[in-house]
């Protein structure tokens, strides 16, 4: 294809489609990080494996490769990359996470850098979805580069953002590497110190992973139901970006105009407002904007709904989608979708269009929500996104389907996430009450066995007494019906965070039977084994790809998510629908004079 043409992502098109379609058979486009924000593009051949691909990545940036592991996902890649899809980014990552703040990181912004990547200025991440309504932004944007038209640096903010314009110089887009996050090796404003991967800004959400987190929560948003604005995960290249330790010895500051490097970055449409939420009264925002946006954070679990950004545009002389004066758009949603639950934030709920009950429509869309599908396509669309997130997006949405089918108000939704103080101490939401009180429910449980369908528990019909040392194993989960105490489950208000040695030190003197079945208990609900590492093909799970809130000293984390195996998931879902139920009713109960004492009586919209 010529390189003359005008447009450089049409050049791309059928090269792209071919990809898509034969990829697994022959040539495919990925993408690699390193933890210091590296970025390199490279084609894998069907040979290839993780110790090739690290070793053109040595020889590419002049970066050590040695006690590295390359990463996909929740997966550690070794042989097989055969399931590995177009365009896709990966990651390497040290194996010693615990790496010095002081380590200098190796950047490849050397003069020859740019001719050892060859990839184009603009390149799009695996999502297709998305692909077809930001193709004509990045379109733009290329074409005002190759024309002289920079960038510009957005000041606000904790991170690096940049807006890109179009050949008249109108801003059409935001740019946000994720090198360039809170406390990522780049940040442009001093807020570093951790390497990719390792918890950032919220410790369930790692430090370079928002980026897949805005497109997430735009493809989530099915039908622009919130109008989150189109949003794609791109490659991108250009001297604007910052670099923190340029590996050519001079400053960042004096080589910052003349070297070009390359990014992993989320890329957003702009969106032309005339304020935020926070520069606004709040009452003159549609009813049904407010719900739409709220349905959204209550899905996604979203942990900075803040009103700045909410962005409001005026609508004079006219009416937006609701018939009102004022349109609503929600951006910023890298912090959803966290890794575990933990205390959400969600500004709407002191909003007083968030105690109105919700429409017919609203109803409607909420009730054809599918959390299962919505998981598949996200497996489909970010491959790269992690098991964890999605199992938090199942949760909340078989929430929120449940209780808006039981009569409850947004407001009240978004109060039973939300974590309150008492004194100095947080207490969990009542949603995690709930998942706690399912989890204590899930260790009664035990897989179904057919040696004990066949009789064999017949061995277990003797008097307690005759067990002598073996009456240990009557006390695990399995026999709780027998009657047996002490079996070691914890009140789930109780101290909720513990370290395994904690625990390893309360099994001093028991038999390995009680200590296997102490080690159930964790954190109020009940810790089980790993998930299923085994992947065949397809990779194993790397050892610090733990869940991010397990590599920061414990805090508050009440119930984890992500430690379940995918039988265990589905039983512990199964338990959480029906405590949530019970829940919803108590809950329901009192609604009414709730709504009475929130709305008063001069609430007019």
């Amino acid at each position: 294809m010529s390189p003359n043409l005008e447009s450089h992502i049409k050049s791309q098109v059928p090269a792209l489609l071919l990809r898509r379609f034969f990829g697994g058979a022959g040539r495919r486009r990925v993408f690699v990080q390193t933890e210091t924000g590296c970025v390199l593009g490279m084609d894998l051949d069907r040979g290839d494996n993780a110790h090739t691909v690290k070793r053109r990545l040595q020889l590419a940036l002049n970066v050590p490769t040695g006690e590295t592991s390359l990463t996909f996902g929740d997966r550690v890649l070794e042989n097989d990359l055969s399931f590995i899809r177009p365009d896709s980014p990966l990651l390497l990552t040290r194996n010693s996470i615990n790496r010095s703040c002081s380590t200098p990181c190796l950047c490849p912004v050397s003069k020859d850098f740019e001719h050892k990547d060859r990839s184009g200025l603009v390149e799009m991440l695996s999502c297709s979805i998305s692909c077809a309504r930001v193709k004509r932004l990045v379109d733009d944007v290329v074409t005002a580069i190759r024309s002289g038209v920079d960038p510009v640096p957005i000041g606000s903010g904790l991170g690096g953002s940049y807006y890109f314009r179009n050949i008249s110089g109108d801003r059409v887009a935001i740019v946000k590497p994720t090198d360039e996050e809170p406390f990522a090796p780049n940040n442009p404003k001093g807020f570093v110190g951790r390497a990719l991967g390792q918890p950032g800004l919220k410790k369930s959400v790692r430090v370079g992973e928002t980026g897949f987190r805005e497109v997430a929560a735009y493809l989530l948003d099915h039908d622009n139901f919130a109008n989150v604005p189109p949003t794609a995960l791109v490659k991108i290249t250009h001297s604007i970006f910052h670099i923190n330790c340029p590996v050519n010895g001079g400053s960042p500051a004096h080589d910052q105009k003349q070297q070009v490097s390359s990014k992993i970055a989320s890329f957003q449409q702009f969106i032309a407002h005339d304020f935020d939420a926070s520069d606004h009264g709040t009452s003159s925002f549609p009813v049904a904007a407010v719900h739409r946006i709220g349905i959204l954070d209550i899905r996604i679990f979203n942990t900075d709904r803040h009103a700045g950004n909410v962005l409001v545009r005026k609508l004079d002389g006219g009416t937006g989608r609701f018939g009102c004066q004022t349109e609503l758009f929600p951006i910023d949603h890298g912090l959803c979708l966290p890794e575990n639950l933990e205390d959400p934030y969600f500004e709407w709920i002191h909003w007083a269009q968030s105690s109105i009950p919700f429409s017919e429509e609203e109803l409607e869309y909420i009730k054809n929500l599918d959390p299962m599908r919505d998981v598949a396509m996200l497996r489909r669309e970010l491959p790269i996104i992690r098991e964890a997130c999605l199992r938090v997006l199942v949760l909340c949405t078989i929430f929120l389907k449940e209780a808006a089918a039981s009569g409850l108000c947004l407001a009240e939704i978004g109060e039973m996430m939300t974590r309150e103080f008492r004194g100095l101490e947080e207490e969990p939401s009542k949603l995690e009450v709930v998942c706690m009180e399912a989890r204590r429910k899930l260790a009664e449980w035990e897989p179904y066995s057919p040696v004990i369908e066949q009789g064999e528990d017949m061995d277990f019909q003797f008097s307690l007494d005759m067990l002598g040392e073996y009456n240990d194993v009557i006390r695990s989960p399995r026999f709780n019906g027998l009657g047996a105490k002490g079996n070691g489950f914890r009140n789930p208000l109780s101290k909720l965070v513990e370290s395994i040695d904690e625990d390893n030190d309360d099994d001093d003197g028991r038999s390995e039977s009680s200590k296997r079945s102490s080690e159930r208990v964790h954190s109020g609900g009940l810790k089980f084994p790993s998930a299923d590492k085994s992947s065949g093909s397809n990779g194993s799970v790397h050892a610090l790809n733990r869940s991010a809130d397990e590599q920061l000293p414990s805090s508050v984390c009440f119930v984890r998510l992500s430690d379940m195996n995918a039988e265990e998931w589905n039983i512990f879902l199964e338990k959480f629908q029906e405590l949530l139920k019970e829940a919803l009713q108590e809950r329901a109960a009192a609604a009414g004079q709730r709504m009475k004492q929130r709305l008063g009586t001069s609430c007019k919209f």
